[in-house]
């Protein structure tokens, strides 16, 4: 490893006790994110991770955001770890000031990252109903909790890094939609009832010997647990498109996610909230294409236009249910 730690970024890891006196480790930079820089550090007290919020995004469209979401990412892995440890990094250090926390490594030989797996077409049911059951206890853990809702006061940061890019901005590129979506940008600022992650995706899960692990909670927010369980199920819909050949496996998990998930839903009834991640869900498919950040794997118009002919369709006559909005796409992809 040939790269050197920003000096800023060596002197907050000084300052959280990570490094021997005038040590200067070797590190790498990695790459993945949009929303952060992210640095392996090797020690001599051994390998681990540095993340730095960034203000403005790795994207081609003007997408900013708080620095201080930073703090709240740290605070969503303390509370997600106390009530699911085997579902977060460990957190080894944390500088506000700096906008950097240092967590644990998570070796690749022993900690698959779920996408790599999903774009080789290694496709198992079992673990999206891992990660389904996983994100419900958290929800299940976190609800009615008034001292979280405080905690988690971060509606502007939501907005600026989730509704606008995503709903909002759908919505400026498709005027005859724009009402709907504005319905689904209300309803889901304006539910609350659990601490949510904000960017339950597979780039940011890690499949290790125990089980998924959670990563990236920049996004953590006290609100509508719909949006984790829709995000996540947006996007098993649009790997379909990009490895065709696990595209009934893929359906198989969006189906064992929310089976998972459905298990642990005690905070509400099961199918009001699933009436809510129906309906949100086209707004997401749509973003994901016409958004400030649209998925990197989609690069053919061809594919562009199946999900955005959907999407419009599903926003102009919600469906009723999981089920039907996944036959539906089934159905169009020749499933």
């Amino acid at each position: 490893m040939t790269d050197s730690l920003p000096a800023e970024v060596l002197a907050a890891v000084g300052r959280m006790g990570l490094l021997l006196p005038g040590e200067v480790p070797a590190a790498e930079a990695l790459s993945g994110g949009v929303a952060s820089d992210i640095w392996r550090v090797d020690a001599a007290r051994g390998p681990f991770c540095v993340k730095r919020a960034l203000a403005k995004l790795k994207v081609a469209a003007d997408w900013r955001a708080p620095v201080e979401r930073n703090v709240y990412e740290v605070a969503w892995f303390r509370v997600a770890g106390s009530i699911v440890p085997e579902a977060v990094p460990a957190i080894l250090g944390h500088d506000p000031a700096s906008g950097l926390f240092a967590m644990e490594w998570l070796e690749p030989s022993r900690h698959r990252l779920w996408k790599a797996d999903l774009a080789a077409g290694v496709v198992d049911p079992a673990v999206a109903w891992a990660v389904g059951d996983r994100l419900g206890r958290i929800h299940a853990g976190s609800a009615a909790r008034q001292e979280l809702a405080a905690e988690f006061d971060t509606d502007a940061i939501f907005h600026a890094i989730r509704l606008e890019p995503y709903l909002e901005a759908a919505a400026r590129a498709h005027p005859d939609r724009a009402e709907a979506l504005a319905a689904l940008v209300s309803r889901t600022a304006s539910t609350r009832l659990c601490l949510v992650h904000g960017d339950v995706s597979p780039k940011n899960i890690q499949v290790g010997p125990h089980g998924p692990i959670l990563l990236d909670a920049e996004c953590a927010w006290w609100g509508d647990p719909a949006f984790d369980v829709a995000f996540c199920l947006n996007h098993l819909l649009l790997k379909t498109l990009w490895v065709p050949r696990a595209a009934a496996d893929l359906l198989l998990s969006f189906g064992a996610l929310w089976e998972g998930y459905r298990a642990r839903v005690d905070w509400e009834s099961p199918a009001a909230l699933e009436t809510r991640i129906a309906t949100l869900l086209p707004g997401l498919f749509l973003a994901r294409v016409d958004g400030k950040s649209p998925v990197e794997y989609l690069t053919g118009e061809g594919e562009r236009a199946r999900v955005r002919a959907r999407a419009r369709a599903w926003l102009a006559r919600p469906v009723s249910g999981l089920d039907e909005l996944r036959s539906d796409w089934s159905r169009e992809i020749g499933g």
